[in-house]
């Protein structure tokens, strides 16, 4: 397969890499065995620690910013590849140890970038364990690195950015006129039990209902009345909420009627009007025709991003899905290359 320049570039948006050093110190909170959190033992355990080609295979990728990577782009035509850290990123750790990883991380992605400017770009690893250092990181990162946003492996240590202390991050990100990424990591000990029982704590399911749980906390708690240009990027098609957005309206509308839950806010607009105006989705994993137009149908078509997921599902026949796609070239166009030109200021 092969770029067609003359109709659009494939620009994936949420391709993932992990730095040795990174997968190292992985490798020894895991054996350690301290509290480590159940959701990262499980997935990170899994990938780490399991023999097997796909595993070994996913894990020598992830660690390659070079030319395994651009040889298997290129194998896919894939144009250009958003790079941003693996889950759960630098969120298991304390906070002096992921600030100071960041920062070294961001840099490390920078030059790899260097090296493939026009096949590369990246997302800004941050701390939100200190909010304050995240901010700086991010306008760092981006304003002296030339990274295009920030990467948040949904929640911290079980807390999610709608809480107030982290808005600094989002005030960094408006101002920068950048977005957030928010890529799923496993649900939090609060409530994984009910997941790992059945083995649906990953991305087979558990993934999605704690980024969408994560997304929605953030829309009804006002965030985007406080800061109207702040931009966040889900995967997955929107982890499910395109799918119940009159549902989450309804209700909204009803709960704040009656005044059911005193710290639910109003807000300016229906939550799926935030939605439309605030939230991009891309369709990271999720090659499949009838939800792929049906996200569009609901959210517009400026709002939807091609990605692949690489190399979690790196299955080079589901770049065939997006091509086949029944709409016209400028749309397809809007969907590979041109919405992601606009959301990352490519």
């Amino acid at each position: 397969m092969t770029v067609d320049s003359t109709s659009y570039l494939r620009i994936a948006t949420e391709e993932a890499y992990a730095p040795p050093d990174l997968i190292d110190r992985y490798k020894k909170l895991l054996r350690g065995g301290r509290n480590v959190d159940p959701g990262f033992e499980s997935l990170m355990g899994y990938f780490l620690f399991n023999d097997s080609p796909r595993t070994n295979a996913i894990v020598e990728r992830l660690q390659d910013v070079g030319e395994r990577r651009i040889h298997d782009m290129d194998a896919t035509g894939i144009a250009k590849q958003i790079v941003s850290l693996t889950a759960p990123g630098l969120q298991v750790f304390d906070a002096a140890t992921a600030v100071d990883l960041a920062v070294a991380y961001n840099d490390q992605l920078a030059a790899a970038i260097a090296e493939h400017p026009d096949r590369l770009a990246g997302l800004a690893a941050i701390a939100p364990q200190d909010p304050a250092a995240a901010a700086r990181e991010l306008e760092r990162a981006v304003r002296t690195l030339g990274l295009k946003g920030a990467i948040v492996n949904s929640h911290t240590h079980g807390e999610y950015l709608d809480d107030e202390k982290f808005w600094e991050i989002f005030e960094a990100a408006e101002a920068l006129g950048v977005p957030v990424y928010i890529h799923p990591q496993t649900p939090p000990k609060a409530m994984i039990q009910p997941f790992l029982e059945a083995g649906l704590d990953g991305a087979i399911f558990g993934f999605a209902v704690e980024t969408a749980l994560h997304l929605l906390r953030i829309i009804v708690s006002g965030a985007f009345d406080r800061f109207p240009g702040l931009k966040i990027v889900v995967g997955h098609l929107g982890e499910g909420i395109p799918y119940w957005l009159f549902r989450v309206d309804f209700f909204h509308r009803g709960i704040v009627q009656t005044g059911r839950y005193a710290n639910f806010k109003p807000l300016r607009h229906k939550p799926s009007d935030y939605m439309r105006s605030n939230v991009y989705v891309t369709t990271s994993g999720m090659a499949w025709e009838p939800v792929i137009l049906y996200a569009r149908s609901v959210l517009g078509g400026d709002r939807v991003l091609y990605a692949m997921d690489y190399p979690y599902q790196f299955v080079p026949e589901e770049v065939a899905v997006t091509d086949d796609l029944p709409i016209d070239a400028e749309a397809k166009r809007a969907l590979y290359q041109t919405n992601a030109e606009t959301v990352f200021k490519l």
